[in-house]
C-alpha cells in the first residue's frame, strides 16, 4: 500500500509513513449499520460516556482509534462480546465537543486490524495486530479484475441517480486495486455481514471477487427498479394523454351539440326528476356532486364503476311520494276471508288500519308483529294483507342474521358494498308504501359485525324512519309509508325496546273444527293440484279428516297436516301411475294403509287414574301442550328429586309445591322418612315456566292422600307459598291443547277471567272452566271434600269452602235460556185453556 500524507504538517524532518507508527494497543469504538473502509476521511460522532472518554485518552497518546462493527445493535451484552474481531484503525484529525457530552471527531481511516485480546473494558482497550495484504493472484489477473470492477461501477453510476459527481470523480482517481474495491463496497447498499466479510478479506483477489458479486446484484436491482419506474411513467403518460383526448372530445361534442354518453344522460334526467318532485336539498346536492365526478372519471378506473353503481341505485329508488290509493273495505274483507279461516282479531286490525287510512291518507306506516307457533299462517296472512291493501309485497327473513349491514347497508368505502335489505326492497317494488315482511324476527342473532336488532330500531320507529339513512346511500330516505309486518314464534327472545315499536297480535293454534274447515276449504285442493292428482276427482270423508288430524298431525298449526296429506296423496299418485285401484273417497279405514300406524292416540294423559299424577297445561313456542306430572315416594330423609329436563323456574315451583303441601296436611310425619320423586315425562324435551305450580302441588297431594284426582281435568296456574294461584300467559293455546287431547274441564287462575272472555265461544264450546284464586279451591274440585276435611278441618271445612261452580260460556248461557223459554209458553197456554 502506498504511504499516506502526514496531515499534522510538513517540516524539515523526512516523512514517516503512518503504517510504521501504528500502536500495538487501540481504544476500540463500536459503530452501527456499516463500517468505514480504509482510505476515507469522514466525521464521526461519539456518544458521551466511556466511548467519549476513550477518544480523550487516545488524543493524550498517539491519536489512533480502532473502529469495529457491532454484531447486534439491540443486544445488551458486554461490548467485547458483541463486536467483530476485524476492524479499521483511524487517525483523529480534529475534535469538537458537543453540548450533551458527546464529541464530533474528524478521522482518517488507515488500514485493517485484528483484535487479539482485551486489556481493559471501560474504556474498551485491546491488543491488535495488522495483517499484511496478499495478492492471491498474478498481477495481470488483478489488473483485469480491477478493470472489470471499474466498468461495472461506471455502469452502475450511469443508471443510479444517487451517484454524485464527486463519487464518480473519486472513482476515476483511485488506481490501487485494494482501495478501489474498498471504495466501491462503501457506496453499495449491503447487509452488515456482507460489509464485514469485505473488511476481513486480506487476500486482494478474494476481496475483489466479493465486491464484483455484490456489484452485479446491485446492477440487477437497479435495472429492475428502472423497468418498474418506466412502466409507471408510461401508464401515467397514457392516462394523461387519454384524459386530454377525452376533454378535447367533450369540448368538440359541446360545440357541435352532441352528447354521446348514455349514462350521463340518464343521470342528468334523474337530477331533473329530483328537482321536479322537490326532493330534499341534501339529496339534490349530493346527486349533482356525484354526477360532476362521474363526468370527469376515467372509465378504466375503479372509481368510475363505484360512482356509476351509486348513481344507478339512487336512480332506481322511488323518490316520489306514495300514490293515493282507493281503499275498498268490502273488497279487503273478502280477500282476507277468502284466504284465511277465522283469525277475526287479525282481520279486524287490518280493516281498522285501512279505515283510518281512508279517513286520513297521510297516516304513516304501521308495524304489526304476528306471534304464533309454526304453521298457523303468519307469512300467508302478510301476503293477503298486501293484496287486500293493493300494495306490492316483499319478504326477507332476518332469522340468524348477525350483521347489521344486512339491514342498514355497507359503507361505500368497502369493496363490493351494497345497500341494506330495506333499500333493496324499495328498489325491487319501486313503491314507497309497499308491505315488507320481516320474517322470524325472534331469531335475530348478535355477531362481531354488530347487532341487527338495534339496527331495526330506526327502521321500525315511525318518528325516526321518515329520514332513514342507509349506510350505503348516506342520504335521508322516507320509509314512513312502508307497512312493516314482523313474524315470530315467541316474544321471549325479542328485545323489549324493539317490541315496544310494534303492535303484537297473537295467532294461537287451531282446534280440530278449525283444522277441518281449513282442510276442506284450502288444503285439500292445494295438495291435489301440487301432486297432479286433481283431475281424478278424489274426495276426503269428514270423519277421515278428523281422524287424520287427531291421529297423525296433532300440532298447533297445519303444516304437519299438509305434510301428512302430501304423503297420502303421493301414495295415491303411485297407484294411479301403476294403474292399480285406489279409493275415490278416502275413508277413516284407509288412513292406516296409506300412512301407517297412528302417531297419536288417546293416551294416558286423558285419564290420570293413578294416585300421584296430575295433568297440567303448558305453553311452548310451537303452541300449547299437555304436561303429565308424576309423583312417587322413595326412601330418603325428606326433600324432592326432580327428573325430566326441568328448568330452574320449574325447580323452584316444585320446591314451593312440596313446602305448601307439607304445611297444608296435618300429618307432620308423612314426609319425614320419605323423599318425593317428581317426574315430567318426555324427559328429552326441555321444560320451564311457573304455570305448572298447582299441577305439581296436585300430584304431591294426590300421592300423600293416596287418592287419584277426578278424571278429565287439566289445570294451569302459578302457586305461591301461601297457597295463592297467580295468573299465567297463553291461556288460549293451553285450552286448544286440552281440547285437542279430549280434556274438557279446565282449572285456571281467577286473575285470567278477562282473558277467558276474550277467547271466541267456538273455541270454548263444550268445555267447563273453573276459576280459582287459592289452591284449597283446586283441591276441593279434584278430591272428595270429606277426605280433605279429615286431613285439615280448619282449611277444608265445608262451612268455609262454599261451592265451586264451573264458568259457563256465553253460548251455553243462551242455550240454557232457549231451553227454559218453551216451558213458560206451555204454562201460559194451559192457563188460557
Amino acid at each position: 500500500m502506498e504511504p499516506l500524507e502526514d496531515l499534522s504538517g510538513i517540516d524539515e524532518n523526512p516523512i514517516i509513513p503512518l503504517d510504521s507508527i501504528l500502536p500495538p494497543e487501540l481504544f476500540l469504538i463500536p459503530i452501527k449499520s456499516r463500517p468505514v473502509f480504509p482510505g476515507i476521511i469522514t466525521p464521526l460522532i461519539v456518544p458521551s460516556g466511556k466511548f467519549a472518554k476513550a477518544v480523550e485518552e487516545s488524543l493524550k497518546g498517539n491519536s489512533f482509534l480502532g473502529l469495529v462493527l457491532l454484531k447486534d445493535e439491540e443486544n445488551e451484552k458486554e461490548t467485547s462480546e458483541n463486536i467483530y474481531q476485524f476492524g479499521v484503525v483511524a487517525k483523529i484529525l480534529k475534535k469538537v465537543n458537543l453540548p450533551d457530552g458527546a464529541v464530533n471527531i474528524l478521522i482518517n481511516t488507515v488500514r485493517r486490524f485484528k483484535i487479539d485480546s482485551y486489556t481493559n473494558i471501560d474504556p474498551l482497550l485491546g491488543k491488535v495486530s495488522y495483517p499484511e495484504e496478499e495478492s492471491g493472484a498474478p498481477k495481470n489477473t488483478i489488473k483485469a479484475m480491477m478493470r472489470t470492477l471499474l466498468v461495472m461501477t461506471r455502469e452502475l453510476a450511469q443508471n443510479n441517480p444517487l451517484f454524485t459527481e464527486e463519487m464518480k470523480l473519486t472513482m476515476l482517481n483511485v488506481n490501487e486495486p485494494g482501495k478501489m474495491a474498498d471504495f466501491v463496497c462503501s457506496i453499495l447498499n449491503l447487509e452488515k455481514e456482507e460489509y464485514q466479510s469485505v473488511i476481513e478479506s486480506n487476500i486482494l483477489k478474494e476481496r475483489i471477487e466479493k465486491v464484483l458479486l455484490f456489484l452485479k446484484k446491485e446492477i440487477e436491482l437497479v435495472s429492475i427498479q428502472r423497468e418498474i419506474s418506466d412502466q409507471i411513467q408510461d401508464k401515467i403518460d397514457k392516462q394523461q394523454r387519454q384524459f386530454f383526448l377525452r376533454e378535447q372530445l367533450k369540448a368538440i361534442q359541446n360545440e357541435l351539440g352532441i352528447k354521446d354518453d348514455k349514462f350521463e344522460k340518464k343521470y342528468e334526467k334523474f337530477l331533473e326528476r329530483l328537482k321536479a318532485i322537490g326532493a330534499d336539498p341534501e339529496v339534490i346536492e349530493e346527486v349533482a356532486r356525484e354526477l360532476d365526478k362521474f363526468s370527469y372519471a376515467d372509465p378504466n378506473t375503479g372509481d368510475y364503476n363505484v360512482i356509476r353503481n351509486y348513481l344507478d341505485i339512487l336512480e332506481s329508488l322511488p323518490w316520489e311520494s306514495a300514490p293515493t290509493r282507493d281503499i275498498d273495505l268490502d273488497k279487503a274483507k273478502r280477500t282476507l276471508d277468502r284466504d284465511h279461516y277465522k283469525l277475526e282479531d287479525v282481520k279486524d286490525r287490518i280493516l281498522e288500519f285501512l279505515a283510518v287510512k281512508k279517513l286520513k291518507s297521510d297516516e304513516k306506516g304501521t308495524i304489526l308483529l304476528l306471534v304464533g307457533p309454526p304453521g298457523v299462517g303468519k307469512t300467508s296472512i302478510a301476503k293477503s294483507i298486501a293484496e287486500a291493501m293493493g300494495r306490492k309485497f316483499f319478504r326477507f327473513s332476518v332469522g340468524g342474521m348477525r350483521d347489521e349491514a344486512e339491514i342498514k347497508g355497507h359503507r361505500r368505502t368497502y369493496i363490493g358494498s351494497m345497500p341494506g335489505k330495506i333499500i333493496s326492497a324499495l328498489r325491487i317494488t319501486k313503491e314507497k308504501d309497499c308491505v315488507i315482511l320481516l320474517d322470524e324476527i325472534d331469531k335475530l342473532a348478535v355477531g362481531i359485525q354488530g347487532d341487527p336488532a338495534s339496527a331495526l330500531l330506526e327502521v321500525l320507529d315511525p318518528e325516526q324512519n321518515k329520514n332513514f339513512r342507509d349506510h350505503y346511500l348516506d342520504l335521508p330516505f322516507d320509509i314512513s309509508n312502508v307497512f312493516f309486518i314482523a313474524t315470530a314464534n315467541t316474544l321471549d327472545s325479542i328485545s323489549r325496546i324493539l317490541m315496544d315499536r310494534m303492535e303484537v297480535i297473537n295467532l294461537s293454534g287451531y282446534i280440530t273444527d278449525e283444522k277441518v274447515q281449513i282442510f276442506q276449504r284450502y288444503l285439500w285442493k292445494k295438495v291435489l293440484n301440487k301432486n297432479g292428482v286433481a283431475p281424478y276427482g278424489i274426495d276426503f270423508d269428514k270423519k277421515a279428516i278428523i281422524a287424520l288430524i287427531d291421529s297423525y298431525s296433532r300440532e298447533s298449526g297445519v303444516r304437519g297436516l299438509e305434510k301428512m296429506t302430501d304423503k297420502l296423496v303421493r301414495k295415491i299418485a303411485m297407484k294411479i301411475v301403476k294403474k292399480e285401484p285406489f279409493p275415490k273417497v278416502i275413508q277413516e279405514k284407509d288412513l292406516e294403509n296409506f300412512l301407517g300406524v297412528p302417531k297419536f292416540t288417546d293416551e294416558r294423559m286423558i285419564r290420570t287414574l293413578v294416585p300421584g299424577t296430575a295433568l297440567g297445561l303448558a305453553w311452548t313456542s310451537v303452541g300449547g301442550a299437555t304436561l303429565l306430572i308424576e309423583a312417587l315416594f322413595v326412601k330418603g330423609k325428606g326433600g324432592i328429586l326432580l327428573t325430566g329436563m326441568i328448568g330452574k323456574t320449574m325447580e323452584e315451583s316444585s320446591s314451593i309445591a312440596l313446602s305448601y303441601i307439607k304445611n297444608l296436611l296435618s300429618k307432620d310425619d308423612l314426609f319425614t322418612d320419605k323423599m318425593v320423586h317428581l317426574h315430567v315425562p318426555d324427559g328429552a324435551t326441555p321444560k320451564d315456566g311457573p304455570s305448572a305450580g298447582i299441577t305439581m302441588a296436585t300430584a304431591i297431594l294426590s300421592l300423600a292422600l293416596h287418592t287419584r284426582v277426578k278424571a278429565g281435568f287439566g289445570m294451569t296456574g302459578e302457586l305461591t307459598l301461601t297457597g295463592e294461584v297467580l295468573s299465567i300467559g297463553g291461556l288460549r293455546e293451553k285450552i286448544v291443547a286440552a281440547k285437542r287431547v279430549g280434556i274438557h274441564k279446565i282449572i285456571y287462575p281467577k286473575d285470567n277471567l278477562q282473558h277467558l272472555e276474550e277467547i271466541p265461544d267456538y273455541v270454548k264450546k263444550g268445555m267447563s272452566f273453573y276459576p280459582v284464586s287459592r289452591f284449597e279451591e283446586v283441591a276441593k274440585i279434584l278430591f272428595d271434600e270429606k277426605l280433605l276435611n279429615k286431613q285439615n278441618p280448619s282449611v277444608f271445612s265445608e262451612s268455609k269452602s262454599g261451592s265451586i261452580v264451573a264458568k259457563k260460556t256465553a253460548r251455553e248461557k243462551k242455550q240454557t235460556k232457549k231451553k227454559a223459554s218453551p216451558k213458560k209458553k206451555a204454562v201460559g197456554k194451559k192457563k188460557n185453556k
